[in-house]
């Protein structure tokens, strides 16, 4: 008498060796079940690389989209509100003139500027391509260092993302169809803050999106937990946030595509300096050839002079 579909036969004996038997491929088949899962979870676990070795070579890879980043210019677009007050929108062009960046607006609160305003950015940039070209050296030299020192901060705040995090690795993502690392970076014990930029990284949580492929940053997310005073006269409260979303350039080189900052923050104890300001990057391209951009700059100032 069979019974696969029907029930247990009525006979004891028989009953008995179908129960038997049941319990037997129910074992056998939940055996199977653990012991994939159970490799598989050693596997997936055995796969997830160590998250501060993959913070530091993805640090390296930022490296030199950070060293490549003056060669492009691109447009900037603003949006900056404080207190909630009514967001202000302006768009920029930004470029290189003879070693520091300049910015041309081309458009307010979403509308292109009116010929007026147009030729009044034209005539700035013009008289600006001018000072610049005609500058003594010590005031060109001047310039440059503040640009660099500028640089110089943020290269110090990236290096300081290996040194301030015990990072981990917390599973695996898609982020704009690229298989991505998702790690975790909390603030060490005992971590001393070199400067005051980095004073606030003492109270921070940080999360990163890495392109499994590549080792760049796809997003990175950072929260402000503790609050950190700053000489004791500011302190950027718990809720301050920063998120920073990446692009593909070339195959080799990504750039920032939106920076986005939620500042709490408050000054001398009492003064509400909450602020909100979002920063859109597009249309990168690279700067035109020293000689080129020179005679250019030529050209301009002789069209200022005249």
């Amino acid at each position: 008498m069979t019974a696969p579909f029907g029930g247990l036969p009525p006979d004891p004996a028989i009953h008995g060796i179908w129960r038997a038997y049941y319990l037997l491929v129910i074992t056998q088949t939940m055996y199977k079940i653990l012991a994939c899962f159970t490799l598989g979870s050693f596997a997936a676990f055995a796969a997830l690389p160590d998250g501060n070795a993959l913070m530091a070579r993805s640090v390296k890879t930022t490296e030199l989209n950070w060293a490549a980043a003056p060669n492009y210019a691109f447009l900037e677009t603003d949006i900056k509100s404080r207190h909630g007050s009514e967001p202000t929108k302006k768009t920029s062009e930004v470029m290189m003139i003879d070693g520091s960046p300049y910015e041309r607006t081309i458009a307010l609160n979403g509308q292109p500027l009116s010929p007026a305003q147009q030729r009044a950015e034209e005539s700035k940039l013009q008289k600006e391509t001018a000072i610049r070209l005609h500058e003594s050296s010590r005031a060109r030299r001047k310039r440059i260092a503040a640009y660099m020192a500028d640089r110089e901060r943020d290269h110090a705040m990236l290096n300081e993302l290996s040194r301030a995090f015990d990072y981990t690795v917390v599973g695996e993502d898609r982020k704009d169809s690229r298989r991505v690392w998702v790690l975790r970076g909390v603030p060490k014990p005992g971590y001393t803050p070199a400067n005051r930029e980095t004073k606030v990284m003492a109270g921070m949580v940080v999360n990163f999106w890495i392109d499994q492929n590549t080792y760049q940053w796809v997003r990175v997310e950072a929260e402000v937990k503790k609050p950190v005073s700053i000489y004791g006269l500011a302190k950027v409260g718990v809720g301050t946030k920063f998120i920073l979303e990446q692009e593909p350039i070339s195959p080799n080189l990504w750039l920032p595509k939106r920076f986005q900052v939620d500042v709490r923050a408050s000054a001398l104890g009492f003064l509400n300096e909450d602020s909100n300001r979002e920063e859109i990057y597009t249309d990168y391209r690279p700067r035109i050839s020293t000689a080129s951009e020179t005679q250019e700059h030529r050209n301009l100032a002789g069209s200022a002079a005249r």
